[in-house]
């Protein structure tokens, strides 16, 4: 009696465990009833018909992480390079993806490296090398297209890896030297470039200043040769309005001054070891001598006026003195 008992509770809890099933979240499961797909189970809790249905498949309904292998591709212009890649893939329909294909994460890999060898075999080295987005973009395309009858959605694929030929590697290696050197030559081109001008432009401006200073040393030595001749002008005016009067000292100052001044300018001469002294120059003694006697004789008759006025004021008793005989020893008749 007791052992029927346990076998009563063993088979109770069997039939628990196969009628009431639980599926975690990101989950699914497919419900086979004698062996036919019937309904896909959603998180939960839920129940099957004992002895008639049983699980099918359990379905991943996460977004999942597939490796593609690393294959030798040829491209178009014949180099031989190094591709992997993966790709990001989520199932979309758990019945689909179960039952229209067999082990869905080999086939989409196996799908993901002829797709890849194909669009790097329609492409030159140097497109494959620099233009990884489109060659994600057309191979997204394509295996997206492919996998959307198994109910699998392909979100995104990345080139992870892209090794060209070792001379190829070295080649662009001396390209990238060469190009670097290229670059340097230039910026230190262009730098000198700039350094001309700006002396170029700083001799411009030196120049231009120096002209504006010649310039103005130019107006200055004008005015100062104007304002000299103007006063040269007014001393040649007022000599002429003296020897116009009648006065010969006038003019012979003038002449003895610019006598002494061209005699003074020849001692001054750096290059003269030896001044000679012309024989005029005794003539512009006497010149100097005879204007001061000429000065000490208009002192003496304007002395001589003063006294005979002075006699000639208080009477007229006394005869007057007689006249002076000149400097030069004559008497003169009567």
């Amino acid at each position: 009696m007791s052992y029927f008992a346990i076998a009563l509770v063993v088979l109770a809890i069997v039939l628990l465990f196969s009628v009431v099933k639980i599926v975690p979240q990101g989950r699914e499961m497919t419900v086979e009833r004698f062996g036919k797909y019937t309904r896909t189970l959603s998180p939960g809790i839920s129940l099957l018909t004992p002895f008639v249905e049983r699980i099918g498949r359990r379905m991943n309904m996460m977004e999942q992480v597939l490796d593609v292998p690393q294959q030798e591709v040829i491209t178009k212009d014949n180099a031989m390079v190094k591709v992997d890649a993966i790709v990001f893939i989520q199932v979309m329909d758990a019945a689909r993806a179960a039952y229209r294909v067999e082990n869905l994460p080999y086939a989409i890999t196996q799908l993901c490296m002829t797709n890849l060898r194909t669009v790097v075999g329609s492409m030159d080295l140097d497109e494959v090398l620099f233009q990884r987005d489109n060659i994600n973009s057309r191979l997204l395309t394509v295996i997206d297209a492919a996998t959307e009858p198994w109910g699998v959605k392909v979100n995104r694929i990345e080139i992870k890896d892209l090794t060209p030929p070792a001379d190829i590697t070295n080649a662009m290696a001396r390209q990238m030297k060469a190009e670097r050197e290229r670059r340097a030559v230039i910026t230190e081109a262009e730098g000198e470039k700039q350094a001309a001008i700006a002396r170029a432009e700083g001799a411009k401006q030196s120049a231009i200043l120096q002209a504006e200073g010649r310039k103005e040393a130019a107006f200055r030595d004008a005015e100062a040769r104007e304002r000299e001749a103007e006063a040269e002008a007014r001393a040649t005016a007022m000599v002429s309005e003296a020897i116009a009067r009648g006065d010969v000292n006038a003019i012979n100052y003038f002449v003895a001054q610019k006598y002494v001044e061209a005699f003074a300018e020849l001692a001054r001469n750096p290059t003269a070891k030896t001044v000679i002294v012309p024989a005029e120059m005794s003539g512009l003694v006497g010149t100097i001598a005879g204007l001061g006697e000429l000065v000490s004789l208009a002192r003496e008759q304007q002395q001589g006026r003063t006294d005979v006025r002075s006699a000639a004021a208080p009477a007229r008793t006394t005869p007057p003195a007689p006249p002076r005989p000149p400097r030069g020893g004559s008497v003169p008749r009567t």
